[in-house]
């Protein structure tokens, strides 16, 4: 299973603090570095304030060399399509091709409402996110040299010439939710991942049926696409360490335990290995104490080889 670092800097980080986490991951070797895409601190001022995605992947493009990178989640209300498939393909041409694209409704309205942003009713949301895919796909799959054209409700597109190119063929787009219908449908159409944000195994399981289920009622093989979970990292050697990096993120040992990765890090491969064996084949390993650079040191010294 491949091990990856997910960050959520509207809580409190600037980029020189991202851009430490990112070089350490890519020293350890973890499989990519991801952010979160908020503007709005979650029961916290966030200080000194949140920063954008796509403006830090745009710097850490050129201040890493093989991590590769991405959003969990873009949401879909942020920014317009046509713009969002420019700003990816500008990155991951920065990056040389390592950019990943993970993009979904749009869920937190507070932050909407504090900058200024639209944000729209549950189905609007929805449909605006499925126009967005077809859109931003589209656009990417353009050979140069022709147009893209769309004929959508929201974001009709006229004589497109679909420019830049990513330096990739297609960046990966992920999807991912729990959405008993209409998230699977997106998925099986557009993903190249699907992921699962902070769910337990029977959850998992339930939820990657329904999106095989939809890719085979369109006749795509699920194995095309990568499956993965979100899960909030705590990692100690011993109970003291265990508890410790618990506080440091005003969590519960107990609770953690019950529904993040925590524990040593025998408690943490073994449930990863239970989680490989419902097909999730990457862990997103959710950072919330930045400055506990020891932590990743510890995951990769102790749990990456296992895994």
């Amino acid at each position: 299973m491949e091990l990856r670092v997910f960050t959520e800097p509207q809580q409190g980080a600037t980029y020189d603090d991202l851009l430490k986490v990112a070089l350490a991951a890519e020293e350890l070797g973890f499989g990519a570095f991801f952010r979160s895409d908020h503007y709005l601190g979650m029961g916290t001022e966030g200080l000194p304030g949140s920063t954008d995605a796509w403006t830090t992947l745009a710097g850490l493009a050129r201040d890493t060399t093989s991590i590769r990178l991405g959003t969990m989640m873009t949401s879909a209300t942020f920014r317009h399509p046509g713009v969002l498939a420019i700003q990816v393909a500008q990155v991951d041409q920065m990056s040389g091709g390592r950019v990943e694209l993970g993009i979904g409704a749009g869920w937190f309205e507070a932050e909407h409402t504090a900058y200024g942003i639209p944000f729209p009713s549950t189905r609007q949301r929805f449909d605006n996110f499925e126009e967005q895919l077809a859109i931003i796909t589209g656009l990417w799959a353009t050979e140069v040299g022709e147009r893209f054209n769309h004929d959508g409700p929201t974001w009709p597109i006229t004589d497109s010439p679909a420019l830049p190119k990513p330096t990739q063929a297609k960046p990966p787009v992920l999807i991912g939710g729990l959405g008993k219908r209409r998230t699977p449908e997106l998925a099986a159409r557009h993903a190249d991942e699907f992921n699962l944000p902070f769910v337990d195994e029977e959850t998992t399981r339930t939820q990657f049926d329904r999106v095989r289920a939809a890719c085979e009622a369109i006749d795509r093989d699920p194995d095309e696409l990568a499956w993965s979970n979100a899960l909030v990292l705590c990692v100690g050697r011993d109970e003291a360490e265990l508890k410790r990096r618990a506080e440091a993120i005003g969590r519960e040992v107990d609770e953690l335990r019950e529904n993040g990765l925590a524990g040593t890090p025998d408690e943490v491969i073994a449930k990863l290995k239970r989680f490989e064996a419902l097909g999730s084949q990457r862990a997103y390993l959710q950072v919330l104490d930045l400055s506990d650079l020891d932590h990743l040191q510890l995951v990769a010294d102790e749990v990456m080889p296992a895994v």
